[in-house]
């Protein structure tokens, strides 16, 4: 989307942005992995497996915001990050798509007493400003300027 946005290319936008999804900034997937590391799962012989029970030897949990947003309000947040609006092509749900997706993160919590920290603002505005730095599109005093 940034490099569309910032090209002036339109972007393609399902459901009309109104599908739900739970963005999570990477800095937060890293804590939960990290908070995991140290904590082997121990086996639970109440868990049954296909045909008897069997000792589990995995845990799964997720990891995520747990916290949904749509897809219009998180290409919003981006647009006033970048300071330019895109050009959207609004579109209809495609074949197979869900309409909200989240993670739920109870069991991480009670594990490893994960909280993820980083709003979609402030992820997304991370985000730019290193795309920003990346690209050199940003220089001292001057506004975003776009690729060439």
């Amino acid at each position: 989307f940034t490099e569309a946005i910032l090209a002036g290319r339109p972007i393609d936008v399902y459901n009309y942005g109104n599908m739900r999804r739970d963005f999570t900034y990477i800095d937060d997937i890293v804590d939960g992995i990290l908070r995991l590391v140290p904590h082997l799962p121990e086996s639970n012989a109440h868990w049954a497996g296909e045909s008897e029970p069997t000792p589990a030897r995995y845990q799964i949990h997720n990891i995520g915001s747990s916290q949904p947003a749509t897809l219009l309000s998180f290409i919003e947040t981006l647009e006033n990050c970048l300071g330019k609006v895109a050009r959207k092509n609004m579109l209809p749900l495609q074949p197979g798509d869900v309409l909200e997706t989240y993670a739920d993160i109870e069991a991480l919590r009670q594990a490893v007493g994960f909280e993820p920290k980083t709003s979609i603002q402030q992820g997304l505005q991370q985000f730019v400003d290193w795309y920003q730095r990346y690209y050199g599109l940003r220089h001292a005093g001057s506004p975003l300027l776009t690729a060439s």
